[in-house]
C-alpha cells in the first residue's frame, strides 16, 4: 500500500473519532416536555381549546415559535400563535378547530434550553376535538391559595401563590388579573405563572400586622377561554417586623466590682429580653478565679429573663472572682450580645462561723438517748453512755456489769471504754456532771438553739440542681439550713481551722450511702461540728461521720460505720458492730 493511501486512511478515522467525541459531549442532559394539555390520546377536546406544553427546564424563549411548535390537522398546518413563559409554551388557533377531528402537535429539535441543548426527538402528542361545536365550556376555579384565607402572622416576605382547577392561559395571568391590596393601596410586585399555580411577588417586604388583600378577576382564563366565573378574594394578616435589636444585660448581681460577696453567693445576671435558654450555658455563662475556671451549674429562666451561675463548691475567701456572658448568648429572634460582658467582684474575708452550740452536761456522753440503745456486737465505744428516762432494760445487746459502789451507780460493758447510765440505776441518778435529768434537758435545750439559730449563710445548698444532696462538697465553716433531707452519696470534705464552726440546720432526714466519708481538713475539729436533724439519722455500713448529731429522732448506725462524735437522740441509738468515738 502506497504511503499517500495510509495518511488518507487515518486521516479519515480522525475525522471519525472527533466526531463521535463530539457527539458525546454534545448528549448531556437535554430537556424534554413534562406535560402537554391536551393530553396525547385525548378525546372530546374543545374546539376552541389551546395546546399548552411544560418543558422540565428554562427554554430559550427564541426557539419557541411557530416553526418549532406546531399544530396540524393530518397534514395541513392549523394557523395560530405561540407564546412561552416560565417553562410552559402555548399555541394559540387563529380559529375554533373543526370538531370530531383528530389535531397533531409537534415540538421539533429546534426547541432549545437556554444552554442551547435540543430535545432528544421531536415531541408528538394528538388529541381528537368532541363533537360538539360548544366545546369546553367549565370555568376555572381557585383550588388553594397561600397564605390561606383569613390566615394570621403572615411572614413579611411571603409570596401570594394562587392554584387553579385546570391549566390557564398564561397570557390572562398577569398584573391585571391578580392584584394585592393593603386596605385600598395596591402593592407593587410581578405576576408569574407556571402548571396550574400563580405566583404574585411583592417588590418589597409587607409591612408588620397589616391586613392584605389578593383579587383574582374574571380577566383570568382558562385554555379554553372560560373566565373565573367571579373575582375571587382572599384576605391575610402579617405578623410582627422581625426582632433585629440586640439584647442587652440590664443588672447584674453581685454588681461590678462588689466586695464582701458571700462565698456561697449564686451569680446572676437579668437581660434586657428573653433570651434562647438553650444559648445561656457554661460555654456562655463561665465564672473564673484568675485564670482558672470555676465548676458550676448554669440555669435560664425564660420568664424572669434571668441567667444563674451555681458554683458546686463554696467560692475561696477575699478572692477576685470574674464572671463573663459571652456573644454566643442570643435572644429568642437569634440576634447576639453586640459583645462579650465581663464584670468582676471580691468575695468576703474569712469568718470562724458561728458560735459553739453549748451542750452542757450532754457533753459528758458520746450516746444520749431517751428510749433505748441498742447493739448488734461487737462495737467499740469511746465514751460514756446514758439512757432517761427508759430503764436499763432498754439497752441492749452489751453484757452490762452493774457497779452499785459507784457514785451515782452505773454499769460497764466490754464494748465501751467508759460508764453506761440509766435511769433506773438509783433514784435519783446523781452525781456531779452524770444527772441524767440534766443532760436529757441540756440535750434538748441544745437541739433548740441549733435548730433556731438565724440567717444562715448557706441556704438549700447542694449539687446543681438537687438541693440537699451535698455529695462531692466541700463545707466551709458558717451555718447551713434545708428544709428537707440531707443526703451524702459521695465523700464530703469539711475544710476550716481548729476554732472554727459549723452548724446545720436539717429539716428532714440525714442519711450517707455506703462507704462514704467525711473528711476534716485544715485543722477542723469534730467537737465544733453540729448536724441538727429534725428526722431521722441513717449512717450506712462502712461510712465514716464526724461531728456531734442532735436528733428529733432516731439515730442508725449500720454495719461497721464509724463516728468521731456524739450521738445525741431524743428517741433511740441503735448500733451495729459500729466504733463510736467522743471528741
Amino acid at each position: 500500500m502506497k504511503l499517500k493511501n495510509v495518511f488518507q486512511i487515518i486521516a479519515m478515522l480522525l475525522v471519525v473519532f472527533m466526531a463521535g467525541c463530539k457527539k458525546d459531549e454534545d448528549i448531556g442532559v437535554r430537556p424534554r416536555v413534562t406535560a402537554i394539555n391536551p393530553i396525547n390520546k385525548a378525546t372530546g377536546t374543545g374546539i376552541d381549546s389551546k395546546v399548552s406544553a411544560t418543558f422540565s427546564v428554562a427554554m430559550d424563549p427564541s426557539s419557541i415559535n411557530t416553526s418549532t411548535f406546531t399544530l396540524q390537522q393530518g397534514t395541513t398546518s392549523v394557523s395560530g400563535a405561540v407564546a412561552y413563559t416560565g417553562t410552559t409554551a402555548t399555541f394559540t388557533p387563529a380559529a375554533n378547530l373543526t370538531p370530531s377531528t383528530v389535531y397533531t402537535a409537534t415540538i421539533t429539535l429546534g426547541a432549545k434550553d437556554t444552554n442551547g441543548k435540543s430535545l432528544a426527538k421531536d415531541y408528538i402528542s394528538s388529541f381528537t376535538t368532541g363533537a360538539s361545536a360548544t366545546g369546553d365550556k367549565t370555568p376555572p376555579t381557585v383550588t388553594l391559595t397561600d397564605p390561606a384565607n383569613n390566615a394570621t402572622g403572615v411572614s413579611l416576605d411571603h409570596l401570594v401563590v394562587t392554584t387553579f382547577s385546570k391549566p390557564m392561559d398564561h397570557t390572562t395571568i398577569t398584573s391585571l388579573t391578580i392584584t394585592l391590596k393593603q386596605g385600598t393601596t395596591p402593592v407593587s410586585g410581578t405576576v408569574t405563572y407556571t402548571g396550574t399555580k400563580a405566583t404574585f411577588t411583592p417588590s418589597s417586604k409587607l409591612e408588620p400586622n397589616k391586613l392584605y388583600t389578593s383579587t383574582i378577576t374574571i380577566g383570568a382564563k382558562d385554555l379554553a377561554g372560560n373566565a373565573l366565573a367571579s373575582n375571587y378574594v382572599n384576605s391575610f394578616t402579617t405578623g410582627d417586623a422581625p426582632d433585629t435589636a440586640l439584647p442587652m444585660v440590664n443588672s447584674t448581681d453581685p454588681l461590678n466590682n462588689a466586695t464582701g460577696v458571700a462565698p456561697n453567693k449564686v451569680v446572676a445576671l437579668t437581660f434586657s429580653e428573653a433570651m434562647d435558654p438553650l444559648t445561656i450555658n457554661a460555654t456562655t455563662f463561665t465564672l473564673k478565679k484568675g485564670a482558672t475556671a470555676v465548676s458550676g451549674a448554669v440555669a435560664y429562666s425564660v420568664s424572669t429573663k434571668k441567667g444563674t451561675f451555681t458554683p458546686s463548691n463554696p467560692l475561696d475567701p477575699n478572692v477576685t472572682y470574674a464572671a463573663t456572658i459571652t456573644t454566643g448568648a442570643k435572644d429568642l429572634a437569634g440576634n447576639p450580645l453586640a459583645a462579650n460582658f465581663v464584670w468582676s467582684f471580691i468575695t468576703t474575708t474569712p469568718t470562724t462561723g458561728p458560735a459553739v452550740v453549748n451542750l452542757g452536761s450532754a457533753g459528758n456522753y458520746v450516746i444520749l438517748a431517751k428510749t433505748a440503745i441498742s447493739n448488734v456486737p461487737t462495737s467499740a465505744i469511746v465514751g460514756n453512755m446514758g439512757l432517761s428516762p427508759a430503764a436499763t432494760s432498754f439497752i441492749t445487746g452489751f453484757v452490762l456489769t452493774n457497779v452499785p459502789t459507784d457514785s451515782p451507780p452505773d454499769a460497764t460493758a466490754p464494748e465501751v471504754v467508759g460508764k453506761i447510765f440509766a435511769a433506773d440505776m438509783a433514784a435519783p441518778t446523781g452525781g456531779t456532771g452524770f444527772t441524767l435529768d440534766i443532760a436529757i434537758g441540756d440535750m434538748m435545750t441544745a437541739y433548740t438553739d441549733a435548730a433556731g439559730r438565724p440567717t444562715p449563710d448557706f441556704l438549700e445548698l447542694g449539687i446543681p440542681g438537687t438541693p440537699g444532696n451535698i455529695g462531692g462538697l466541700t463545707l466551709a465553716p458558717g451555718l447551713y439550713k434545708w428544709a428537707g433531707t440531707v443526703s451524702m452519696p459521695i465523700d464530703v470534705t469539711i475544710s476550716g481551722g481548729a476554732n472554727d464552726v459549723w452548724i446545720f440546720q436539717i429539716g428532714g432526714d440525714l442519711t450517707m450511702d455506703l462507704n462514704v466519708k467525711i473528711t476534716l481538713t485544715g485543722g477542723a475539729q469534730p467537737k465544733n461540728i453540729f448536724w441538727q436533724v429534725a428526722g431521722q439519722s441513717t449512717l450506712a455500713p462502712g461510712s465514716h461521720f464526724e461531728g456531734n448529731i442532735l436528733s428529733q429522732t432516731a439515730i442508725t448506725f449500720q454495719t461497721g460505720a464509724s463516728m468521731n462524735g456524739r450521738a445525741l437522740a431524743q428517741t433511740l441509738v441503735a448500733l451495729d458492730g459500729n466504733a463510736i468515738t467522743k471528741p
